[in-house]
């Protein structure tokens, strides 16, 4: 390998040019042509040092091994595939790959027939014999097992034909699915670590620095602070020290990103990580997954160690003088802990808080070194931004938001699941195009957007960009990704209430902007959703909201007025109906609904009467029942049973 490394290029000025012992002072101080053949062809070594693996003529069945599916049975359909192969006699002539995870969880388990990319959804052991026969013996599709529309019935065969898939841009998400994230050489034959190689033999750092700025990249974690701008200033810090973290504590409720890119495609991660590493001048990273991702931290620990093997993580990476390690740090689901410096103080070993700012984690971070802190979805976009350029990234997206972002798409939505979309599209495309539209046929009312910390958007903002500044502009957040999409059933002051109910109990304690004030806003929608609230209640919401989010200390406080603030600005209609008519228009607060029942609709078949808890309801048989107010307890079992809807919320 020590011939990778004798001079940078002919073009170096560096004395002597040719043999340079020291390649690192050679390239940072000597300019290096980057489209000269010397360059082109030292990458190439580079990546035939790693052993790219030759493509497979065989055919191949992908089964995804994303938890979401592996919690719908997906492991038990390896085992009996193979079984079904080996009685067929395929079993040398089809391959299997269990992937990460595909985005369409809802739809799980998912598998893929290869060439000819059939996407078979809701697979089941019972379903694999006939996969086999019919496909892989046959080549006869089967049809029931393909993704059918909900709106039009129509069945998409192949996978880019399934409108879930069909309007997203999968940049992050692109191996996801399709690799087998536990096979290091998968990844390098999908150019893997080829935006690490042009790093590291073609371009000093400030040059790397310079093609993440030229990007437009911004951080995915939730603030969007310019990512080339961040590492720029840690690069500038003085320190014998530094370190690169990853922050993976992804603890927003109903929110999958990063851990389907972690369990997807982890070497993506670590490349990005390598990247920033060597821009910045760290030898040395931390990955902080929270506990409850005990399948992205096994194949976390399988990359890493695959890397080290392969010579491209370690001391002197294939003998370029460069070192990196990364160690994987378990946190212990702490929602705070997201916040970077309270995820630092975390990893040093202590509470998890956070910490006066300034100064920045770039000048004094982890254990009081320079450190470049950035989220899972950022450090998985560097490997192509320094494989395709900075440029290419930046022609995406909009003029200050470049590049793609993904999102949890959840709630009353027909396509629930992981999406990947360009910045700038409307919220109307993400729900309707590729979610599929509401579910039952019920009417759009709101999407949250941001995470428990995002805002509650109304459907006259259906067509608005997808873009950090438009979203706060309108009161709301990109936040890490979550996007939760709500019906006509939805009352938003509940909310409200359920978001905070989160932050409040997720509050570290330690100022007392959050600490107290969130108490009290809880305390006011709690209130308000029992039939209890006054009108100033509002005015003292909107100001404690604003006090909140201008005093807290770090972003969890300084946020989590967010919902409140949206709901009261769209949505406060249903505050005044709540407090001054003692009604919720979307009965959805139990304390304030009368359930009836309506005497020409009731048949008297007696099931209500029968499964009420609280022996409420009375009436004779083929009668009219009756619901006694007084002691009903609202808990909604006669409604759900009776299937004369014959009774109502009044």
């Amino acid at each position: 390998m020590n011939n990778l490394m004798d001079k940078c290029c002919d073009k170096c000025t560096h004395e002597p040019a040719a043999p340079c012992k020291d390649y690192i002072k050679c390239r940072k101080e000597g300019p290096i042509c980057h489209q000269d053949e010397a360059c082109k062809q030292k990458r190439a070594d580079f990546l035939a040092a790693i052993h790219l693996p030759e493509q497979s003529a065989k055919r191949n069945v992908l089964i995804c091994a994303g938890t979401g599916c592996v919690s719908s049975g997906s492991p038990k359909l390896r085992k009996k595939l193979e079984e079904e192969l080996a009685a067929n006699g395929l079993a040398d002539k089809v391959t299997i790959t269990t992937t990460g995870c595909h985005g369409f969880c809802e739809q799980g388990p998912l598998m893929i027939v290869e060439p000819h990319k059939t996407f078979y959804t809701r697979v089941t052991e019972d379903d694999v014999a006939e996969i086999v026969a019919s496909d892989l013996v046959k080549g006869e599709t089967v049809e029931r097992l393909l993704y059918k529309d909900p709106n039009t019935g129509e069945a998409a065969k192949t996978y880019e034909t399934v409108p879930f898939y069909a309007r997203q841009q999968r940049l992050v998400l692109h191996n996801c699915g399709h690799i087998n994230p536990e096979d290091i050489s998968e990844y390098i034959a999908n150019d893997g670590y080829s935006g690490f190689a042009r790093a590291l033999l073609e371009l000093t750092p400030d040059q790397v620095v310079e093609e993440v700025k030229t990007s437009g990249l911004r951080g995915r974690g939730g603030g969007g602070f310019p990512t080339g701008m961040k590492w720029g200033f840690v690069r500038q810090a003085q320190g014998d020290k530094k370190y690169v973290v990853c922050n993976a504590d992804e603890g927003d409720p109903g929110a999958f990103m990063d851990r389907s890119v972690l369990e997807g495609d982890p070497h993506a991660v670590l490349e990005g990580m390598m990247i920033c590493g060597y821009a910045v001048g760290a030898d040395e990273g931390y990955l902080y997954v929270r506990a409850e991702y005990p399948l992205a931290i096994q194949r976390l620990k399988i990359a890493i160690a695959q890397a080290e093997e392969k010579g491209i993580l370690g001391d002197n990476i294939l003998n370029s003088g460069f070192n990196f390690h990364l160690k994987i740090k378990a946190g212990a689901g702490a929602f705070v802990c997201g916040e970077e410096t309270a995820l630092l103080t975390s990893i040093e070993g202590n509470r998890g808080m956070p910490r006066v700012r300034p100064p920045f984690p770039a000048q004094s971070g982890l254990w009081g070194k320079p450190t470049c802190l950035n989220n899972v979805e950022t450090f998985a976009n560097v490997p192509q931004i320094l494989r395709n350029s900075g440029a290419w990234y930046a022609s995406m997206g909009t003029e200050k938001s470049k590049g793609t972002k993904i999102f949890a798409l959840t709630g009353k939505v027909n396509n629930t699941g992981l999406v990947e979309v360009p910045m700038g599209i409307s919220m109307r495309d993400i729900i309707f195009a590729i979610g599929g539209g509401i579910q039952d046929g019920k009417k759009f009312k709101a999407v949250q957007i941001g995470g428990p910390s995002g805002g509650c958007l109304p459907d006259e903002l259906l067509d608005l960009p997808v873009d950090y500044d438009s979203l706060i502009s309108a009161g709301a957040m990109m936040g890490s990704g979550g996007l939760v999409v709500m019906d006509e059933t939805t009352c938003m002051v509940d909310v409200a209430r359920f978001f905070l109910t989160f932050t409040q109990s997720e509050s570290c304690g330690k100022c007392t902007p959050c600490r107290e004030g969130t108490t009290r806003m809880l305390e006011i929608l709690t209130r308000i959703c029992n039939g209890e609230g006054k009108m100033e209640d509002i005015d003292t919401l909107e100001r404690l909201g604003r006090v909140v989010k201008n005093t807290a200390l770090c972003g969890l406080g300084q946020t989590c007025p967010n919902p409140i603030l949206s709901t009261l600005r769209y949505f406060k209609d249903e505050y005044i109906a709540h407090i001054q008519d003692k009604r919720c228009p979307a009965g959805a607060c139990s304390a304030l609904l009368t359930y009836v029942i309506d005497p020409e609709k009731c048949k008297g078949c007696g099931k209500c009467l029968r499964s009420c808890p609280a022996g409420a309801i009375t009436g004779e048989k083929k009668q009219p029942h009756v619901i006694d107010a007084a002691k009903c307890i609202k808990c909604g079992s006669c409604l759900m049973g009776c299937k004369f809807e014959a009774i109502i919320k009044a």
